[in-house]
């Protein structure tokens, strides 16, 4: 039936398919500056998504797959560049990071301390900052 399944598909679920990632979205120009004064009790991460780019959803699924970080130790955020631009631009202009997308920015005290964007997001190793 192996291979059966390959071509048809099958109805169970792997470990993978019940992974949950701890994002909480980012809506408001308030939300944003209660996030910077947040990073000052625990690590913040705020992925800045385009939902219409290819790269984008390329990059985001790998950081999902990847992503093992409990919710307790880092708090992920996700920010919709196309319903959201505004809070992206202000998040440019708060946190001293020119906008890309996608884009990773890790904020820790208040601070920028890591940011990537494209492919290079992956290459952030979030458990530093813990």
């Amino acid at each position: 039936m192996g291979i059966l399944n390959k071509i048809f598909g099958t109805n169970e679920t792997t470990s993978e398919d019940k992974k949950v990632i701890p994002w909480n979205q980012l809506q408001s120009l308030e939300q944003l500056n209660e996030i910077i004064e947040e990073s000052k009790s625990i690590p913040v991460a705020v992925f800045k998504h385009s939902t219409r780019c290819g790269i984008s959803r390329m990059v985001i699924k790998q950081f999902e797959s990847n992503y093992t970080i409990e919710a307790s130790q880092l708090k992920l955020y996700y920010l919709d560049l196309l319903n959201y631009r505004d809070i992206s631009n202000e998040i440019g202009h708060k946190l001293q990071v020119m906008h890309q997308s996608p884009q990773l920015i890790v904020i820790k005290n208040t601070e920028t301390v890591a940011h990537a964007s494209h492919y290079e997001i992956n290459s952030i190793d979030l458990e530093q900052f813990i």
